[in-house]
């Protein structure tokens, strides 16, 4: 919600719809299809969307702030029309792809029962609203409102080599959902492989459909009201709010990260370097000097000369004449 950089805010979309499908697996059988039916859906749509946002930054000399587009849609129009069906799908509107699979994983969510099945629907449904305002809002920085562009940027269409396999994923992000869960054609493939649980109880379907989208539409007026109904300047305003100043530092995940993790870790692989050289490997060199200078020493021992080792004989048999005269004192 708080990223400008385009790329960065669909790269944090990708994390949140990867928490459906780990909330759907977790459910076991009567989620197990639905997770793989959204990871199926999201393949079409984030792709797309992906492809779609690099379109923009081929047009846009390679920008990636959002803040610095606005507009593109009367200059981009294959693009836009792809991005936004994109759009449409990841935020859960019928009959686009992601509504068919974001919707199941609420409703199986909802019938899981007791708290926990309240719980954990209701962190959906607020992924859902969240969804919406984050991807509005990307939607209208980039192709919506005044345009903001860098003074030599000429934005224009993609070539055909982009827009074709853009073209290709929207119209998966328009059909893909419908087609795999007409007749339970995708749940019933899978069942001999994870089992299908036929949930019952919970909310019933079309109740849980008009929340979602209720909160689906909320989400997504609370961007279009906060973009555009209120000028959007190049550079983001200085954060007042504690969320806001939250959001902008990843939720302080890289603090946290830096903090409990990656810093004990040097100073462990500090420590252990310290070990390593001094101790192991300051043992062996250690040896090897010790052996060396022995090895030194001796050799002087050796020096070629035959008057040297008739010495060292001479010396050698007086030694043994006085131990044998102190033996038979």
């Amino acid at each position: 919600c708080a990223k400008d950089d385009i790329k960065k805010a669909l790269a944090a979309s990708t994390m949140s719809q990867i928490g459906y499908m780990v909330l759907a697996a977790g459910l076991g059988p009567a989620g197990y299809a639905f997770a793989i039916l959204h990871l199926l859906t999201h393949g079409f749509f984030k792709a797309g969307l992906f492809l779609g946002a690099g379109s923009v930054m081929h047009a846009m000399n390679d920008e990636t702030d959002m803040r610095r587009f606005g507009g593109l849609r009367a200059v981009m129009p294959i693009t836009f029309a792809t991005f936004g069906l994109g759009y449409l799908a990841i935020i859960g509107i019928p009959p686009f792809a992601g509504f068919f699979s974001k919707d199941k994983i609420i409703e199986v969510a909802f019938a899981a029962g007791g708290v926990e099945g309240a719980v954990l629907g209701v962190v959906a449904l607020l992924g859902a609203g969240l969804t919406a305002f984050y991807m509005t809002r990307v939607m209208i920085l980039t192709f919506f409102g005044d345009r903001r562009w860098a003074p030599d940027a000429v934005p224009h269409e993609s070539p055909a080599s982009m827009t074709w396999p853009m073209i290709a994923l929207a119209v998966g992000s328009v059909g893909a959902g419908g087609l795999l869960v007409l007749g339970g054609a995708l749940q019933h493939w899978l069942e001999p492989v994870v089992g299908y649980d036929h949930h019952e109880g919970g909310l019933p379907v079309w109740l849980v459909t008009t929340v979602t989208l209720a909160v689906v539409l909320a989400g997504a007026a609370v961007a279009y009201r906060q973009y555009v109904r209120v000028p959007v300047p190049e550079t983001a305003p200085e954060a007042v709010s504690a969320l806001t100043v939250a959001a902008r530092r990843d939720l302080y995940g890289d603090a946290v990260n830096e903090a409990v993790l990656m810093r004990p870790g040097q100073g462990m692989v500090r420590a252990l370097d310290a070990v390593e050289s001094t101790g192991i490997d300051g043992s062996v060199t250690g040896a090897a000097t010790g052996i060396g200078a022995l090895s030194r020493g001796l050799r002087r021992l050796q020096t070629g000369f035959v008057r040297s080792y008739a010495l060292y004989m001479f010396a050698g048999a007086t030694v043994v004449v006085g131990a044998l005269v102190l033996v038979t004192l």
